[in-house]
């Protein structure tokens, strides 16, 4: 190791020749140190050492390269010391690194993402910070079971904390330890990642701060959680075997008329005689797919592409969400699952203590853009004193067995309880129309796919079967 400083000459006085071999000295015993460092945290991954011994090159420690020259660019969403939320532009060697650059200026981190485009940094494994990845489920039945065991609440984080090994969730139960050791409350610092933890949850703590059940509301959190994820899951798996036959149709049906049936055309040009109509038609297509085989291959992957990225986009969902409601035998079966989660979700809010009107604006995000507005209107007429069963009915936000609960609620001072028991109704009655429409959809399609799969098989060896039979 060797440093040069330059000089200007050798006509100096001697302290200035002393004073430059002091700095020469302090920059190689700089040097040393900092490579000292490097090597002993050389953390580098095996993919890392083989990169760059494949390119023959010297592999310096990951720090190093990222100090020096391969930083990247993240995109920081932070809060500031005044609570707005900012955006910060960031250059850093790692989603960690760009997190704690953030938190050093004074910054509640909310989220940090790589900016667009590719990177050596990226291609040597390093892995975005994303707070929609937190398990919030998980976390809230881990925290209920120790403060269920008499755990405090900061000890309770602390342990989870240690626990984990994702970055990410340390990070977030890290900055949740900081701002309760601050002296904010639970929600508060809850409220400071709202990339992680929802206005419902939000709201379901800090309406238990105030009746001392933090326990009971996360309880109650897990069993709505749970509920919700159930029905979907039901709903899932149903429409799981109706998608696979539709592909798996499809993908034969694709590979008859582009690859088979230009194949059967030569075959029926050479022999030639009459055919039938619809054989015609099939082998004049042939005749057309087969010298453009490399255009129509790439103009359906071009289609299936821009399909996609349509579909994608929120704009096309609501588009989507709006057709499909506008069937007659679907359409009131989603309006009724949708009601469902608004009733379960109203009816957890209440129960543990949150004001009506906040509730119901809480969850309108629950709701299609369509209902949304009524919504708003029930709300403006609970506002003016009108009961909330006459309110939600007024708008359509009704059925007639929630109607009657809802009623019941209002005498007996349970309406928690009535939302909750109305959402299980017509889960349940959710859950067994879903499995009648599978029972009658399932053959019906796999009907409708051998018909098409058959007619087109068919109608290629139909002249076959004739020319085979003119033989006999």
């Amino acid at each position: 190791m060797w440093c040069w400083v330059p000089g200007e000459g050798s006509a100096r006085s001697e302290p200035r020749v002393v004073n430059a071999e002091a700095a020469v000295l302090s920059a190689k015993a700089g040097v040393l140190n900092a490579e000292t460092k490097v090597l002993n945290t050389d953390t580098r991954t095996l993919p890392q050492r083989l990169f760059f011994s494949v390119l023959c090159i010297p592999c310096p420690a990951p720090r190093a390269i990222a100090d020096r020259t391969f930083t990247v660019r993240f995109q920081v969403k932070a809060v500031n010391s005044g609570g707005a939320v900012v955006s910060l532009s960031l250059e850093a060697r790692d989603d960690l690194d760009a997190n704690e650059q953030a938190r050093s200026q004074g910054y509640a981190v909310l989220d940090v993402r790589r900016a667009g485009g590719l990177s050596l940094a990226g291609m040597l494994g390093s892995s975005t910070f994303r707070t929609g990845n937190f398990p919030l489920v998980l976390f809230t039945q881990e925290m209920l079971a120790l403060l269920r065991s008499g755990i405090s609440l900061v000890e309770a984080l602390e342990t989870l904390a240690e626990k984990e090994t994702r970055s990410a969730t340390v990070t977030i139960l890290a900055g949740v330890l900081e701002r309760l050791r601050e002296g904010q409350s639970f929600s508060n610092a809850l409220q400071t990642f709202p990339g992680v933890f929802p206005d419902l949850y939000i709201a379901t703590v800090r309406a238990s701060e105030r009746s001392g059940t933090l326990p009971e509301a996360l309880g109650r959190y897990v069993a709505y959680q749970t509920q919700l994820d159930s029905v979907k899951k039901h709903l899932v798996s149903a429409s799981i075997y109706p998608a696979i036959l539709v592909a798996v149709g499809s993908v034969v049906a694709l590979f008859l008329l582009g690859y088979v049936v230009p194949r059967f055309s030569h075959i029926y040009q050479d022999i030639g005689g009459d055919l039938p109509w619809l054989t015609r038609m099939l082998m004049a297509w042939g005749a057309f797919v087969e010298p453009r085989s490399g255009l129509l291959l790439g103009l359906f992957a071009g289609s299936v592409a821009v399909l996609i990225f349509w579909a994608r986009r929120p704009s096309s969902r609501r588009w989507i969400s709006r057709q499909i409601t506008r069937i007659p035998a679907i359409g009131e079966r989603v309006r009724v699952y949708q009601l469902t989660r608004f009733y379960r979700t109203v009816g957890m809010l209440l129960a543990g203590g949150t004001p009506v009107t906040q509730a119901l604006t809480m969850v309108s995000g629950l709701l299609s853009q369509g209902l949304r507005p009524r919504l708003e209107g029930a709300v403006r007429m609970i506002k003016e004193g009108q009961p909330i069963s006459v309110a939600l009915d007024a708008q359509g936000l009704t059925t007639p067995v929630s109607l009657r609960m809802l009623r019941v609620g209002e005498r007996t001072g349970m309406m928690g309880d009535m939302m909750e028991r109305s959402a299980a109704f017509h889960e349940e009655t959710l859950e067994r129309w879903v499995e009648r429409f599978t029972r009658t959809f399932e053959p019906l399609l796999m009907a409708a796919i051998g018909i098409v799969i058959g007619g087109i098989v068919l109608l290629m060896y139909f002249p076959i079967f004739e020319l085979a039979g003119n033989i006999q």
